[in-house]
């Protein structure tokens, strides 16, 4: 009588630890897992069970997601037809949630693969191990939440003590024995960083000064905007510890004073447009020199107050001079200066004015790309809304040759000097930030 043939069945081990503490020892608990599993494995040899060559171990990895790359490894070889068996050492390994749990059996049915728990033992080809398997799973995702909860609990309890949680030190800091501390030379460019801000006013020119002298953080990542007003807003920085929302007093020790702090936010209350106009109203001229009505004559910044209000005006010095009704002119100042700054703004990016200014740029810098100057000119239309206004009025004095206005229309003459000149500033050492 012949002996009845024995298939084989190739048995693919998984194994996962959801934190990496203790990965790095010499016999670990993805060993220990795939040793029990290997000895279980060694067991059914006699009905053919045979080891894959293939290890399928996720170090790290929560179990209440699918998205771990050795399960992923895992579930492309049952697709291929590699594997017959998936042993664990307990279901939870694979997974702590019902939903995905279910999605992976369907998975393993889709390929008649047989699913094997070394401790639990069951058959998910029946309905009872099914419902075995469900009942123990119910658990595992029952104890993963409990778990969460705990880990939440303790993270808020910590944070209202002041306690450091982990997570990157913030810039100005470093994390020893498990405490932020101050490390002296990060933390002054900090100070430096938030006084510099109450100077200016612009986050676009601090950015931008950054940059030009590379201040980068601990992490060697550069301080463009985004971070600069993550950083200007981090609580840390005045020893508080933040919970969702919520400070409380921390135990590490301040880097910024609160007068600093309070400075900086009250700067930063303001949108950055009203901060703009809000510098403006401090130097209203700025068409002073530059504005002339339609006979030529020089139009003079003049104001009045109505009601504590203040109306400013550009007119025509035959009204100063007290000409005939009939000859005199004068415009709105806030008016007449944002239609000559829109006109400004649009100009920068046409093509005749770059082509213009490159060409006049390449007798003085041969090697002046027209690539370089559009790139500084659309840099610099970005900022020119948070420049100060002594800044803003200095610019116009360089590109803008005169303002003609009357009744009809504004005429804006510029000098292509005056942009060459810009450009190169621009270009040079970041002289408008300084200047700002």
């Amino acid at each position: 009588m012949s002996k009845p043939v024995i298939r084989k069945l190739w048995c693919a081990v998984y194994t996962r630890k959801s934190s990496e503490e203790g990965l790095d020892m010499e016999f670990n608990s993805l060993e220990a897992q795939r040793e029990a599993c290997e000895a279980y494995v060694a067991s059914h040899k006699q009905e053919g069970w045979l080891l894959v060559p293939d290890q399928y171990d996720d170090g790290g990895f929560s179990g209440g997601t699918l998205e771990r790359p050795a399960l992923k490894r895992l579930l492309a070889d049952i697709e291929a037809g590699k594997v017959d068996v998936v042993v664990v050492y307990k279901i939870d390994r694979l997974s702590r949630s019902l939903m995905d749990f279910s999605k992976l059996v369907e998975a393993f049915d889709r390929r008649t693969v047989t699913f094997v728990s070394v401790t639990q033992s069951f058959n998910t080809t029946t309905s009872m191990g099914r419902l075995t398997l469900n009942i123990l799973l119910s658990f595992a995702q029952f104890e993963r939440e409990v778990t969460g909860e705990r880990i939440r609990d303790k993270f808020a309890a910590s944070r209202k003590k002041g306690m450091w949680m982990g997570g990157w030190a913030p810039f100005g800091y470093e994390v020893k024995d498990r405490k932020l501390v101050i490390n002296d030379q990060n933390a002054e460019t900090v100070r430096w960083i938030f006084r510099r801000f109450v100077t200016l006013g612009s986050a676009t020119l601090l950015a931008r000064e950054l940059k030009q002298k590379d201040v980068r953080n601990r992490y060697g990542q550069a301080i463009d905007k985004g971070v600069l007003y993550k950083l200007l807003n981090n609580r840390t920085y005045i020893g508080d510890a933040v919970h969702k929302g919520t400070a409380y007093p921390g135990e590490h020790t301040a880097i910024i004073e609160r007068k600093l702090w309070d400075q900086v936010h009250s700067i930063l209350q303001e949108s950055p447009h009203k901060r703009a106009a809000k510098h403006r109203a401090q130097t209203p001229a700025l068409l002073k020199g530059l504005i002339f009505d339609g006979a030529g004559v020089a139009m003079s910044p003049t104001h009045t107050r109505r009601r504590g209000k203040l109306y400013r005006y550009y007119v025509s010095q035959q009204t100063l001079k007290g000409a005939a009704a009939s000859a005199a002119f004068r415009v709105p100042a806030g008016e007449i200066e944002e239609i000559v700054v829109d006109q400004v703004r649009r100009v920068l990016a046409s093509p005749e004015l770059i082509v213009a200014t490159w060409k006049k740029m390449r007798v003085c810098t041969p090697g002046t790309t027209e690539r370089s100057v559009r790139e500084a000119l659309v840099d610099f239309d970005q900022v020119w809304s948070e420049l100060f206004p002594a800044e803003q009025a200095r610019i116009l004095q360089l590109i803008a040759a005169k303002v003609v206005v009357t009744a009809a229309k504004v005429d804006l003459h510029l000098r292509v000097d005056g942009f060459a000149s810009l450009v190169a500033d621009l270009k040079g050492n970041g002289s408008i930030a300084e200047a700002a």
